[in-house]
């Protein structure tokens, strides 16, 4: 077989082969990650990335390109299409616009404010419909709450209702994604917003997952501590008011700015936290939880986005054995970001082949997650991605290393014929 690199395109490989070059080395990385802090500070026009046209084509063509989806619908369409062609299920598509996660108290508790029209919560809105329309069947819209501002922002914070406007916009939002078949995402974030944020989630599953289906998911970190317990109130929650929860499950993207006692002292705790808790939610058994009626109306969803390949082997071993033995299954996920963990995707994609034995393997649909936006608007979500490759320069080394073989297999190839 192939190895998993095989299945991109040059262009993409060429591209990927320079940006691991870059992340995969420390001395490279920490210059790099200084400039982009740097051109993510309002400037002058000079070092402007929206107003200076040679600035915006060095990034755009380097980080961006390889990052993100696309600044207009076209563009995010033709990304969509590559990435489809290549044999995922379909995509993860989100807004990338931001705010600066400010609060304010007198906001939340002012309720002549909260009947007026919110031009944060307008904006969002609007692009988040944007978003939708340029998705469709199978395809998942992921939400960043917070980037609705401020007065949002306040009342997650607060655990408040949100403001009217927001809460309208949700519904219409979600209702528009259902139409086109499309699913829903709400993106984890910063420990202060993330109980108003489970709330949210689960007022929106008990209104839509029903009929034996997930519509919308909820994120669950399983770098923090809290996690398990979590996941185990929502199932039983799912269970007393008989609505199907969505569950994506991450590792986590806040290890910079979260409070450290919350997160797992280490690494390896991550990993058996979150392989634990897949390996539960897979069997039907999570603690004193169990999945009833035999799945013969599946209670539960696993979305399982990770760039640990051990992981998804892990549950797609598991996931093949129950197949295999003629067990319940539930439906199963998987998904990395666009630019990261390709190995990780493309050897899913691989698993759909028949194994040596001739039995076949359970059905992998497989997903990238893409972000789009202006250059401008996505400039803290490259950041992000440049931290977290910095954490994790052992993985990207390794991808680096699996690009380079590829690149060479290619060339010999190409000498050889």
């Amino acid at each position: 077989m192939l190895p998993p690199h095989s299945l991109l395109p040059s262009r993409m490989l060429i591209r990927s082969l320079l940006v691991a070059g870059i992340t995969s080395h420390p001395m490279l990385l920490a210059p790099g990650l200084s400039i982009l802090n740097f051109l993510s500070q309002p400037r002058g026009p000079l070092f402007n990335i929206e107003r200076n046209p040679i600035l915006h084509t060095i990034l755009k063509s380097l980080l961006y390109n390889h990052f993100c989806a696309g600044e207009n619908a076209s563009e995010v369409k033709a990304t969509i299409q590559n990435i489809k062609s290549m044999g995922f299920r379909g995509v993860i598509l989100t807004y990338a616009k931001e705010t600066s996660g400010k609060t304010s108290n007198e906001r939340v508790l002012s309720n002549d404010e909260s009947q007026s029209v919110d031009a944060e919560i307008m904006a969002w809105h609007q692009g988040v419909l944007q978003t939708v329309k340029m998705i469709g069947d199978g395809d998942f819209l992921a939400l960043k709450l917070t980037g609705a501002g401020e007065a949002v922002t306040t009342a997650l914070s607060l655990a408040k209702p949100l403001p009217k406007q927001m809460e309208n916009a949700l519904l219409d939002i979600c209702d528009e994604a259902i139409s086109r078949h499309v699913n829903v995402f709400l993106d984890a974030e910063q420990h202060h917003v993330q109980p108003g944020i489970d709330k949210v989630a689960l007022y929106l599953m008990r209104r839509y997952n029903r009929g034996g289906v997930a519509v919308v998911f909820n994120t669950y970190q399983g770098y923090l501590k809290s996690t398990p317990r979590i996941i185990l109130d929502h199932l039983h929650n799912a269970r007393e008011e008989q609505f199907v929860i969505g569950i994506k499950l991450v590792r986590g993207a806040y290890m910079s700015t979260e409070p450290r006692h919350l997160i797992h002292d280490t690494k390896e705790e991550t990993d058996i936290s979150y392989d634990s808790i897949a390996e539960g939610l897979i069997q039907g058994q999570y603690a004193n939880w169990t999945q009833d009626e035999a799945f013969s109306s599946p209670k539960l969803e696993l979305f399982l986005a990770t760039h640990n390949r051990p992981s998804t082997i892990k549950a797609q071993k598991l996931q093949n054995f129950r197949m295999h033995a003629q067990l319940p299954l539930i439906r199963i996920q998987y998904g990395q970001l666009l630019g990261m963990a390709d190995e990780v995707s493309l050897t899913l994609l691989q698993l759909n082949k028949e194994d040596t034995s001739g039995k076949p393997f359970a059905a992998t649909e497989v997903y990238k997650c893409l972000t789009w936006g202006t250059l401008n608007d996505c400039i803290f979500y490259l950041l992000r991605r440049a931290n977290e490759n910095k954490d994790a320069v052992t993985r990207t080394l390794a991808e680096y290393k699996a690009l380079k073989r590829e690149a060479l297999r290619r060339m010999t190839n190409i000498f050889s014929s």
